[in-house]
């Protein structure tokens, strides 16, 4: 995510999708998201679905990103004509991983993008290149020891907009339980240390996180600039917990009677 996309408002909150459905980002930014990671790297959505999701959100929406599996750069590309303003890069962990993902991100001279426009003014500018290149973002997530330790080469690479981190693969990284909302310990430490670096090359740092009071207190504390908040197959399974849970009295009465 750019700088420039936080807008100097409030923090941007984005939602993981892992269905190939159309109306869920509909019904998020209904409830107050701003917009979706389209997730092709876990679950269910595949490239075509993405594509079309992308096709169908309004042109102007800053935070239509999407997560690949790999840097294998034909995917990349289709992601971007159909309508991607972002792509995170999963466990980017050295500086050739992010000029990788720069390099597929970007048009020349930045990157390596071609040049194949597949969407009507898709972006608005007197340079087609130019005013793409400004409006999506290359999102390396560090989600590893090793990406952390690697932050300062990774956040300096030219053309990197912003870094993602995925904490419970960080947890597991370090030898602890795969749980994503860290208070202390060394996940903790790392958010803290990659806010640093990130800061000092005027990059953005989000983070994933399944809590809001937890996401509440990163943005609180100035330790994120936006945050990915729910993935929408738990948020339905809590949602499905919560309702049948309120069924629990009358469905034990009966079966007593």
């Amino acid at each position: 995510m750019k700088r420039e996309a936080l807008g100097g408002g409030r923090p941007p909150v984005l939602y993981h999708q892992t269905v190939p459905a159309f109306s869920i980002p509909e019904w998020a930014v209904a409830a107050g998201y701003d917009g979706v990671i389209l997730d092709l790297q876990h679950g269910e959505l595949g490239l075509e679905a993405a594509c079309g999701i992308l096709r169908s959100l309004p042109r102007d929406n800053a935070y239509a990103y999407a997560r690949v599996g790999s840097l294998d750069p034909a995917p990349v590309l289709r992601l971007l004509d159909s309508g991607a303003r972002g792509i995170v890069a999963p466990t980017v962990e050295s500086r050739s991983q992010a000029e990788a993902l720069v390099a597929a991100v970007k048009y020349p001279p930045a990157g390596n993008r071609s040049l194949g426009p597949s969407r009507p003014a898709l972006y608005r500018g007197d340079s087609y290149t130019e005013a793409g290149n400004r409006a999506v973002s290359a999102v390396a997530q560090i989600e590893t020891s090793t990406g952390v330790d690697r932050a300062e080469e990774i956040v300096s690479t030219p053309g990197l907009d912003s870094v993602y981190i995925g904490p419970a693969d960080l947890a597991v990284s370090y030898g602890l339980p795969g749980r994503g909302d860290w208070d202390e310990g060394p996940v903790r430490e790392a958010i803290s240390h990659v806010r640093e670096v990130t800061r000092a090359h005027g990059v953005t740092l989000g983070i994933y996180s399944g809590r809001p009071e937890y996401a509440a207190g990163l943005l609180t504390d100035g330790l994120v600039d936006y945050v990915g908040l729910g993935i929408d197959l738990v948020l339905l399974n809590r949602a499905f917990g919560d309702t049948i849970a309120g069924l629990g009295p009358a469905r034990s009465a009966r079966s007593t009677t």
